[in-house]
């Protein structure tokens, strides 16, 4: 898998912890292992102007997804779809603010948004209720996983 981290932000992210988390979230999802993702951190001014750009939102917000080839989570049986699974960009700033808010952390918030995010670059979404179960409870699970292993 090519995953590539650019931290543009201002602020100390380990980029380093952040490849290692896409690279297995990625696998648990079983995405192709020549797909490629890259995230970008960045400040509140530059996540705001693409929010305002993208989303048509004002403001800040705390990660945004822009997949490419629209890959799938691989079957167990079927052999992924190569291709660009998308880009990332988060905001350390408003990840630091709802992390504190949270009561987990700056870091724990990032790995959180870092797994939003992929599960959004493979078509999960949060609108409906059903889709939001499914799409908390997924991340969740990954989450918990990446924490418990060695």
């Amino acid at each position: 898998m090519s995953i590539e981290v650019l931290n543009e932000s201002g602020v100390d992210v380990d980029v380093n912890r952040l490849a290692a988390l896409s690279r297995f979230v990625m696998d648990r999802m079983r995405v192709h292992p020549l797909a490629e993702l890259c995230i970008k951190a960045v400040d509140e001014p530059t996540i705001s102007a693409l929010n305002e750009q993208w989303m048509e939102k004002e403001g800040p917000t705390d990660v945004l997804a822009f997949p490419m080839d629209e890959l799938r989570p691989g079957l167990v049986n079927e052999e992924p779809e190569e291709g660009v699974l998308g880009d990332l960009v988060l905001c350390p700033a408003v990840a630091e603010k709802q992390g504190a808010t949270a009561g987990h952390g700056t870091e724990a918030e990032i790995e959180l948004l870092t797994v939003h995010g992929i599960l959004h670059l493979l078509g999960y979404d949060h609108a409906e209720p059903e889709e939001h179960r499914e799409m908390f409870g997924l991340q969740d699970q990954l989450l918990a996983a990446w924490r418990s292993k060695p």
